[in-house]
């Protein structure tokens, strides 16, 4: 099949969507300069005007690009597993449905490099603290995080709503750091000790660590206690070191 050429304007369009994707991925959103992105797209400032107006503007449609798919083959994926099951779905399984389109696109067309550069970039998002960044997923995130915090909260009925959704963000910022700044591929041959793994395999390994956080018990007293102890220990040293001879 022959490749569909793109016209002009849609080439100077992905340049500078590819360019943005590119320096976000390494920079965090808000490090990043109109004239960074401009550069490395080989465009003029104007060209960013007349396709999308701003910075904002051409990072909404880079993230409406990359993580509206994704989403709606989460969704599709939970609809379907729970249609097929005969009640809640455990943690295990949800985890799973969460991470499996994301490594489906890890493992997809390797030689490009298309896939990595999608975990890297989801990653990203998850992990950057930028309060444009973290608006959009309070928006645009909100109705698929819902949909599968109703659907966690039915397999672990016995923990407080307010707890599991500190877990479930705990969880999620766990994963989005290993996905933003480690290699994926290197992490997934050492979990299988170099030899080759499939993507279950790999994506059982990473579920069972974070599906444990998910489920272990809330803290006791005793843990607290402990806890305090080390803290003032700690402030007892400083207040030490600070003490003249």
């Amino acid at each position: 099949m022959v490749a569909k050429k793109l016209s002009a304007p849609n080439v100077t369009k992905t340049r500078l969507l590819d360019a943005t994707e590119a320096l976000f991925i390494k920079y965090g959103y808000d490090a990043v300069l109109l004239r960074q992105i401009t550069e490395r797209a080989q465009v003029n400032l104007a060209a960013v005007n007349y396709h999308f107006g701003d910075k904002d503007s051409l990072m909404k449609t880079l993230l409406m690009q990359r993580l509206e798919p994704l989403n709606e083959q989460r969704l599709e994926l939970l609809a379907r597993c729970e249609a097929e099951s005969d009640g809640p779905l455990d943690c295990d399984t949800l985890l799973g449905v969460l991470f499996a389109p994301a490594m489906g696109l890890e493992r997809s067309d390797p030689a490009s490099g298309e896939g990595r550069s999608f975990i890297r970039f989801l990653g990203r998002v998850y992990s950057d603290t930028s309060p444009f960044i973290q608006e959009y997923l309070k928006v645009h995130y909100q109705p698929v995080f819902q949909r599968f915090f109703e659907a966690f909260a039915l397999a672990l009925p016995d923990l407080p709503r307010n707890e599991l959704g500190v877990r479930l963000q705990f969880a999620l910022k766990a994963i989005s750091g290993v996905m933003a700044g480690t290699e994926l591929r290197l992490l997934m041959n050492s979990m299988s000790l170099g030899r080759p793994a499939t993507d279950a395999e790999v994506m059982a390994k990473l579920i069972t660590l974070v599906s444990a956080a998910i489920r272990v018990p809330q803290q006791s007293p005793e843990a607290q206690t402990a806890l305090a102890k080390v803290l003032d220990t700690q402030r007892a040293i400083r207040e030490q070191a600070s003490t003249p001879a």
